[in-house]
């Protein structure tokens, strides 16, 4: 998984952004928000088991993400400068200290 950050071009915190890692692979350096992947794994399983049970692809119904988790590293938040505000913290699902 590193490499393939290593090829996008680095992690975020060189760029001062969030990501989202897949599979949980955790928390990136500068933090993450994004949809929650079992909940999307999930959901493509069943559409699996729709087309395999004869439904047609095309009428099958499309969902989009509802449920998104915010991961924050404060670790690196402290080494960019950045302040994360109590508010903030409070809605992450998980806080690196």
């Amino acid at each position: 998984m590193r490499s393939r950050r290593n090829r996008r071009g680095g992690s975020g915190s060189s760029r001062r952004a969030l990501t989202r890692e897949q599979g949980g692979a955790g928390v990136s350096p500068g933090g993450s928000y994004g949809p929650d992947f079992r909940v999307v794994f999930g959901n493509a399983a069943r559409y699996v088991d729709q087309i395999l049970r004869r439904a047609r692809p095309a009428e099958v119904p499309v969902e989009q993400a509802t449920e998104y988790e915010l991961a924050i590293n404060l670790k690196t938040a402290k080494a960019l400068g950045i302040t994360i505000p109590e508010s903030i913290l409070l809605r992450a699902v998980e806080v690196i200290r």
